[in-house]
Order: structure tokens, then C-alpha cells, then sequence
């Protein structure tokens, strides 16, 4: 037979389609003539041609005579088989970038080989001359090359060239065994897309078995030489949650986390996932706010919070050894992230600190960058902690129970941050306590799973059930079958005292929306008004410090740098706090919890227990019983707290409330005057700052950016305004009998807001003729029935009063000061005096002695007018700017720089603790006397009193 019929008899077989060319064909037959195969052949069409041509017709192969073709067709009678197996060994290589065959690479098809791969020689030698992977022996490999220390020492190309190929280098030589699983169980994911049929059985087992064998590392750490496999789960997670393969890093670790859960007899799964957790708390802790590479850690939480097993072990993990130790809730993985702020981690060192460093350097506008950037971050935090809680109370009822019990343990561990000797006693508040970042961040969390029942007249907000806060002795069983998480409610002090011998009726079970607002209040409580009290106090040390650096710097004092020092100090940790307090979408979720808090106790206040509200209306009906009795002080407190705190630090924010200001309005109406409601007079006596903080201001704003449109419009046309003026005037009185008579000082100061509302009001008509009703020319007709009711006995005070100023008029002094208090002296006062003393039947030698008194007292007070008179010529800067009379004894107020009269800055600072020109804090040990102005106004009274003298005038 000629070589043309040959080779024509060999092209009609079927079988030579596997062949690039006849010639191949015919070189193959030839060789396996004189040997059989040691190991499937090489295939040398694609894995998709190779399957495409497996359905050939076997049968149409013909006889021929020549010996080519019958050894040919002897040697394929079982390619299909081989085929097959060559398409699993490469299917295997492409998956787990491993092989069994050191061979030439000039000699394998390079089709649907993967360029590298990490050669198992001592393998090979033990499977003696096996040089292909199959699934009998692909377990025994995976488990070699994961023991191998240095993976990448041992690749080897699988295709000819000599072709330079970083990434197949690096992924073939993968030495984490963690990250190296996961990324077969990718290849694995996108061989079962592509195989056909028959193959995808052997796809999906090599992808079980990277599921299976990342179980065994798990359960097996300690045989993976220098490998930290925990670390590598982080790390597996981080690139997951950052990058663009999140999805099948989360189903990698659902199938590993199933396989683990299924049996636990090695290890349990909380065993395994612990040190998972340990190393995140580790490396969140050793990050700032600001850290890009926090919110990647926080975005695994919020994996691991969605994951049903994870957020079990989540669970776990973060219970502190002891719950009744509130510092330790910080320490756990959950108080790590609460405790992330721009607040000092150290307070008092601000060394290490990162933010507002070296401020008296800084522009404004640098300063209020840094702000800026900071509250973004601070959105971030508080949007990833919410998703954790709120992943959590969504995710099952047993997850929702065990993370309300920690917060309910939490905030009863740390409930003694508010007690009066935690501020006096640092050192020991920090070891007992979370810290004051923590608690911010948690109400900052739980104000946004507050906002669903926060809007205007939401229904949700009247299924609130204060009876909650009432509740005791409830056992853990109880605890969760009833949705009460918080302890220790029931000692707390509630707006009005439950009236005696009732028995509360109480709910079986609570709502998330009870729950949620008693958390969120009860959180503000701990925190919010600590933060607030630190920021009035520093603000008014800075002052200080201003003043006492500015002096020292004009006297060349050698303490003036170190004044600085302090100053700088102390104003980075009052920017930072201020920053970490006025985050604005924090301060809005806060303004609409506190309108729906005034809301709901208004609406309980009117005896509403209902599904519908109910309109507002006066005089108030008489209630034996409402569900104030069950709501703490705490909730008035909060609110009075908060926006006092957006009137000095984020006026701004309250303009935003809008119509809903007028909620507010009814809470001050409601409650301020009306002791059946608010049993507590200081605490009453705190809403005439509340009312201060959202009426329009009197003074001259100095941001024009700030509005006062919303806030002028409620407060002049608010519908309540006779009853809202009564009130103001009644807690005005009433503060009289708060606390002890002699602490006149407390007195002054809950009446000082008061002063400028009543100026206020006074510019309105329908708020101006409620007052005149009150305090006008017929005031005197107000009568009181019993005098007694008010342990008032006038005849007495009036006794002791005149007793009083005839033992100090023996002093020449006295009768000559009385009449300088412009505020209080008049003759016609005295000459009624007399007239009473009469009239309630006073000894006459008492009622001599004084009209003497009185007549001696108006002698000093006609010299004092002669004096002033003369004086009238006086100049300008000698004068009095409050009451323009001339100054005896100048002194200077620090921030403003103005000259007062001593005697006049001492009353006003009585009733108004700040600088009358600018509203900056101010006390008497501040002021400095202005020796040069009194030396000044000495000689010009020096020289007035000579020319008086000269022209026959004397001087007293």
C-alpha cells in the first residue's frame, strides 16, 4: 500500500479528528506499536473540543488490512476513557494549580493547562510513575501541598516558553493556606460553569473538598508550620468585605462554617471562631476614628452579625467576666468599636493625641475643617454600630434577647457614672465606668433604631408603655418572655409618686418601640449630660486662661509660655469633645427623639392611653392616675439637658425642628407650673432654660447663617400663650421653696433665664396682658386663703425685717449704702413700712425708731442726689456703663475688656453668672481692679470738691 492510501485510509477514522494533522496520527500508531501507554496521553485538543468529540460514532471505525491502521484503532479503542481522565488530571491542575508531571513542557498541549503549578515530587516517586491526578489521589495531594512551608520553591512551568508570569507565580505559590483554599474554591466555583455533564460531579467534589479542608486547618492549626490560619481568616474576610468578591468569600465561609457546625467533636465552633474575634478586637483597638482601614473591620462585623452561627459565637464573645462591672463591656469586641472616638483615650493626655494639636495655631476655618472631617467619620461609626445592633435584633429572637440583656446589663453596671462623687473621683471612675466615647457612640446608635417612631405624630409612638420602668424581681425566664432587659428601673424617682394603695397594671409583654426609647434615654442619661457639664466647665476655664495668658503676656511674666501650654492643652480636649458632641445628624436624631419624648408625656399628662392623640387644651383636668408615675426623671431631664445644649453649642440644629417646636411649647406649658404633674421644683424650675433654648433670641445672633424664622413664628403665635406666661410666673414663685431658704445663689440662677423670656414675652400683646392679669396694678387682688398651706406669716417677716435694719442703722454706714441700691430704695417704701407696723400693732417705740431710721436714711439719700447732681458733668469714662453713675471702685471684666463699678458687676453676677457685654462666663475672682481709671476718678472728685469748696459748698 502506498504512503497516499495510507494516509487516506487514516484521515476516514474518526478517531485521527484528535490529531492536529494526518502526520501526527500516523507518528502516534507508529509508536504504540512497540510500548503500551504508562499514563493517559496527552489530549491534544481543548477540554471543549475534547468533549465535543466524545459522542463520535466508535463503531463507523472500518477495518482496513494495513498494520497502521489496526494498531491505531487498537490503541484508541479506550480513548474515551482516557480522555475523560486527562480531562479530570487537567481540570484538577486549573483548580488546585498542582501536578504529578515533571515533563517537558514542549511535549503537553497547552490547552487547558495552567501555566504553573507546584510539582509534588515525593508524591510521584511513592505513586511510582503515576505522573496524573485523579480523584482517588487529589485529597492526598491537596493535604501535601498545604503542608508544604515553601510552596513557591517548588513550581514549575506546564507550558513551553519561557515567559515571565508574576501572577501565576504568586497564585500557584500561595504559601497562606487559608487564602490559598479559598482561592480553589474560586477556580473550583468557575470550573462548574464550564464543564460539561459529565465532568461537573468531579467540579463540585474538588470544590467540597476546599470546604472540607479549610475545616480541617481550623480544627488543626498547630500543623501548619508558621502559619497564624486565624489571621488569615481576617484577612480572608477584609479583602472580602473590600474588594470585589465579597459574595464568594461569604459562601466560602457559610459552607466552612456548615462543615464546622456538623460535628463538633474535635473542637467546638465557638472554640474556632474565638481567636477569629480576638484578632479583630486586637486590631480595631489599635486604630483612630479617622483609620480608612476601621470601617473594613467593621463591615466583617456586620458579616459576622448577619451569619446565624457567627453572630451566636458574636454573642458569646463579647459577655464580660463579670456584668456588674460596667468597665468591662468596653474591654469586650463590641466596647472596643462603642469606644472609638476623637474624645482622649487617655483623659488628661493629650500627648498622643490626633486631633485639633497646637489650636492657637490653627485658623477658624483649619479648626472647622478638622471638624468637619472628623463628623464624617463619626456618621460612618455610628451608621456601622446601628447596622450591628440592628442586624442583631432582627436576626432571631434569641439573638435579639441576648443583645438587649447586654445592653440592659450594660447601662446597670454603669448606671453610678451619675452619681455625685464619680466626678470627684476620676481615678476610680475610669477603672468602674465606660468611658464617656462609649456612651456616646451607644446613644448614638440606639437614636437611630429610635427615628421609625420619631417622626410627627407617628401611631408607633403611643404604644410606648412606661410601666416597663416599674417592673422588679423578674427572673432571667421572665426577662426574655416579657422583652425586659434593663435592671434596676424601679429605684429610680419618676415625675410624680404612683398614688398609694394602687397596684399597677402591667403589660405581659413589651414592644421593641418601650424598649428602644427606655435604652435610648436611659444611655443619654449616662452620658450626654456628663459630656455637656465637662464642655460648661471648660469653656469657662478657657476664659480663665485666656485672661490670666493675655495679662501675663502684657507684664512680660516668665509664667505667660507656661499659661500657654495650658491653654492649648485644655482647648485641644474642649475642640475634640466638642467635635465628638455636635455630630449634626447625631444632634437631629437626638431633637426628634426629645419633641416625640415631649409629645407622648403630654399626651399622658391629658390621661391618654389610647391609639389616637389627643388635642391640647386648658385648664388641665385633675387625674388621680396616669402613666407619668412610671416615667423616671431622667426622660425631663434628658430633654431639658439637650436642648440647653443646642441653644450654646448647635443653635442652628433647633431651627430644623420647624412646627414641631410647638411640641416643646405644650411640654414647658404642661409641666413648668403644674406640680400635680412634675412633682420635682428643680426640675421644673430647669424647663425656663428649655423655654429659653427654643424661643428666638433677644441679642444679636452672630452667624447670619443661624434663623430664627420657625422659632419666632411658634413662639408668637403659639395658641397657649396666657397659660404658658401663668406658667413661667408660677415656678417663678415656687422657686422660692426649692432647697434650702439661705441658697439664694441656686435661687438667682433658675430664675436667671426667666428675666429675658419675660422681656420677651413683654414685646407681645396676647403674652403682655397674661402677665399684667399676674403681676400688674392688680396683683394685690390675688388673695391667699390660708396662709398657712405656705408656711407664710407675713406679720412676722415684716417684724424681723425692721428689726433687722434698726440693729444696723446704729451704723452711719448703713443708712448711707441703703440708698445706693437704686433697685430696691424708695421713701414711699419706708413711709409704708411705718404705716404696716401700725397696722399690725407693733410697740411704739418700734414704730419711732424706725420713722427716725427712715428720716435718717433719706438725709444720706438727699446728699447722694446733691452729689450726682454736681457730678453730672462727669466724663463719660468715669461713669457707670450699666448705671451710669460715677465709679468708686473700677475694675475690668475679663473677656470683654469693659470697666464696671465693683457694686455693679457684684449684683448682676448674683443672678447672671456671665459678662453682661458678651454672655461669656464670669466670676468675682476674675475681675481685675483698674487701679489707673481709680486713680484717675480720685483726682477729677479731688478737684470738683476744691472748686465746691472754694465757692462755699461742702462735702460730706
Amino acid at each position: 500500500m502506498t504512503d497516499q492510501e495510507n494516509n487516506n485510509n487514516i484521515s476516514s477514522n474518526p478517531f485521527a479528528a484528535l490529531f492536529s494533522s494526518v502526520a501526527d496520527a500516523k507518528q502516534f500508531a507508529s509508536v504504540q506499536k512497540q510500548q503500551l501507554p504508562t499514563g493517559p496521553p496527552e489530549c491534544p485538543l481543548s477540554t471543549e473540543d475534547v468533549y465535543d468529540s466524545e459522542d463520535s460514532d466508535v463503531s463507523s471505525l472500518e477495518s482496513v488490512d494495513n498494520d497502521s491502521i489496526t494498531d491505531l484503532s487498537r490503541a484508541f479503542r479506550s480513548q474515551k476513557e482516557i480522555c475523560e481522565q486527562l480531562n479530570i488530571n487537567h481540570m484538577l491542575q486549573r483548580i488546585f494549580l498542582i501536578t504529578l508531571d515533571n515533563s517537558d513542557p514542549s511535549l503537553k498541549g497547552g490547552n487547558g493547562i495552567p501555566p504553573r503549578c507546584v510539582y509534588l515530587e515525593d508524591m510521584a516517586t511513592d505513586l511510582d510513575g503515576q505522573d496524573w491526578l485523579d480523584m482517588n489521589n487529589v485529597e492526598q495531594a491537596l493535604f501535601t501541598r498545604m503542608l508544604l512551608p515553601e510552596p513557591g520553591t517548588r513550581l514549575i512551568c506546564m507550558t513551553s516558553g519561557n515567559v515571565i508570569n508574576m501572577s501565576a507565580d504568586r497564585d500557584a505559590g500561595e504559601k497562606e493556606v487559608i487564602k490559598y483554599l479559598f482561592a480553589c474554591f474560586q477556580r473550583a466555583k468557575g470550573e462548574i460553569t464550564k464543564v460539561p455533564e459529565n465532568l461537573l460531579t468531579y467540579a463540585l467534589r474538588c470544590k467540597a473538598l476546599t470546604v472540607s479542608n479549610t475545616r480541617t486547618v481550623l480544627l488543626t492549626p498547630e500543623i501548619y508550620i508558621n502559619q497564624n490560619v486565624y489571621e488569615q481568616v481576617v484577612d480572608l474576610l477584609l479583602e472580602g468585605v473590600s474588594g470585589p468578591h465579597f459574595e464568594d468569600v461569604t459562601e466560602f465561609m457559610d459552607d466552612v462554617i456548615a462543615t464546622l457546625k456538623s460535628d463538633e467533636e474535635v473542637r467546638t465552633f465557638n472554640e474556632v471562631m474565638f481567636p477569629v474575634l480576638d484578632i479583630l478586637l486586637r486590631r480595631i483597638k489599635e486604630l483612630d476614628l479617622c483609620h480608612i482601614m476601621l470601617y473594613g473591620y467593621l463591615d466583617i462585623l456586620l458579616y459576622v452579625t448577619r451569619q446565624p452561627e457567627l453572630a451566636q459565637v458574636f454573642l458569646k464573645h463579647i459577655e464580660p467576666k463579670d456584668p456588674k462591672n460596667g468597665n468591662l463591656y468596653q474591654q469586650t469586641l463590641l466596647g472596643t468599636v462603642l469606644n472609638i472616638s476623637c474624645l482622649l483615650k487617655t483623659p488628661g493626655l493629650v500627648e498622643n493625641h490626633l486631633y485639633f494639636l497646637n489650636p492657637s495655631r490653627s485658623s477658624p476655618q483649619e479648626i472647622k475643617v478638622q471638624e468637619s472631617n472628623i463628623h464624617q467619620f463619626m456618621a460612618q461609626l455610628h451608621d456601622k454600630i446601628h447596622q450591628i445592633l440592628r442586624n442583631l435584633i432582627q436576626l432571631s429572637s434569641d439573638t435579639k434577647h441576648c443583645i438587649l440583656s447586654w445592653l440592659g446589663n450594660c447601662l446597670h453596671a454603669n448606671s453610678g457614672r451619675t452619681k455625685i462623687w464619680a466626678n470627684q473621683m476620676p481615678e476610680l471612675f475610669f477603672q468602674m465606668y465606660a468611658s464617656d466615647a462609649f456612651f456616646l457612640n451607644l446613644a448614638a446608635a440606639l437614636l437611630k433604631l429610635c427615628q421609625p417612631f420619631c417622626k410627627p405624630k407617628s401611631p408607633k409612638l403611643l404604644t410606648f408603655n412606661p410601666t416597663y420602668c416599674s417592673l422588679k424581681d423578674l427572673n432571667e425566664e421572665e426577662r426574655k418572655s416579657r422583652n425586659v432587659h434593663i435592671k434596676g428601673l424601679d429605684k429610680e424617682t419618676c415625675l410624680i409618686p404612683i398614688p398609694q394603695g394602687l397596684e399597677p397594671s402591667f403589660a405581659q409583654t413589651y414592644n421593641l418601640v418601650t424598649e428602644n426609647l427606655i435604652l435610648t434615654q436611659f444611655a443619654l442619661h449616662l452620658g450626654f449630660h456628663r459630656l455637656h457639664d465637662q464642655m460648661i466647665k471648660m469653656n469657662q476655664s478657657l476664659h480663665r486662661l485666656q485672661v490670666a495668658w493675655r495679662e501675663a503676656q502684657q507684664s512680660s511674666s516668665p509664667a505667660a509660655e507656661n499659661l500657654r501650654e495650658q491653654f492649648e492643652r485644655l482647648m485641644t480636649v474642649y475642640l475634640s469633645t466638642k467635635a465628638a458632641a455636635t455630630e449634626p445628624q447625631m444632634l437631629q436624631n437626638c431633637m426628634n427623639l426629645q419633641i416625640s419624648t415631649t409629645t407622648i408625656l403630654v399626651q399622658f399628662s391629658l390621661g391618654n392611653r389610647g391609639t389616637e392623640y389627643m388635642e391640647v387644651t386648658f385648664p388641665l383636668l385633675d387625674l388621680e392616675y396616669c402613666m407619668l408615675s412610671h416615667v423616671p426623671e431622667f426622660f425631663a431631664d434628658n430633654l431639658g439637658d439637650f436642648f440647653i445644649f443646642l441653644r450654646r453649642f448647635a443653635d442652628d440644629i433647633l431651627e430644623t425642628a420647624g412646627d414641631s417646636l410647638e411640641q416643646p411649647l405644650h411640654f414647658v406649658t404642661v409641666f413648668m407650673g403644674n406640680v400635680e404633674r412634675m412633682k420635682n421644683p428643680h426640675l421644673r424650675a430647669k424647663l425656663a432654660e428649655v423655654l429659653e433654648a427654643v424661643m428666638p433670641h433677644m441679642e444679636q445672633v452672630q452667624n447670619p447663617m443661624i434663623s430664627m424664622f420657625h422659632r419666632q413664628r411658634v413662639f408668637s403665635s403659639y395658641q397657649h400663650a396666657h397659660y404658658l406666661a401663668e406658667a413661667l410666673i408660677k415656678v417663678f414663685v415656687d422657686i422660692e421653696f426649692t432647697g434650702d431658704p439661705h441658697q439664694f445663689e441656686q435661687k438667682f440662677n433658675y430664675r436667671r433665664p426667666m428675666y429675658p423670656i419675660l422681656k420677651y414675652m413683654w414685646g407681645y400683646d396676647h403674652y403682655r396682658q397674661s402677665i399684667k392679669h399676674l403681676v400688674g396694678p392688680k396683683m394685690g387682688a390675688l388673695k391667699v386663703k390660708d396662709f398657712s398651706e405656705f408656711d407664710f406669716k407675713p406679720q412676722q417677716l415684716v417684724s424681723d425685717i425692721c428689726t433687722i435694719y434698726l440693729n444696723l442703722g446704729v451704723k452711719e454706714s448703713f443708712c448711707a449704702t441703703v440708698p445706693k441700691d437704686g433697685r430696691s430704695y424708695s421713701p414711699m417704701l419706708f413711709a409704708q413700712t411705718v404705716r404696716v407696723l401700725k397696722k399690725i400693732n407693733k410697740p411704739g417705740d418700734m414704730i419711732m425708731a424706725f420713722s427716725d431710721l427712715a428720716d435718717k436714711v433719706k438725709s444720706f439719700a438727699d446728699l447722694q442726689q446733691q452729689e450726682e447732681e454736681t457730678f453730672v458733668d462727669a466724663p463719660d469714662e468715669f461713669l457707670d456703663p450699666i448705671m451710669s453713675t460715677v465709679m468708686t471702685d473700677p475694675v475690668i471684666l475679663p473677656s470683654s475688656r469693659v470697666t464696671v463699678d465693683r457694686s455693679t458687676i457684684a449684683r448682676h453676677l448674683l443672678s447672671d453668672q456671665t459678662d453682661p457685654f458678651n454672655r461669656s462666663p464670669l466670676t468675682m475672682d476674675q475681675i481685675k481692679a483698674n487701679s489707673e481709671m481709680r486713680e484717675k476718678i480720685q483726682q477729677w472728685l479731688a478737684e470738683r470738691k476744691r472748686q465746691k469748696d472754694q465757692n462755699g459748698q461742702t462735702f460730706e
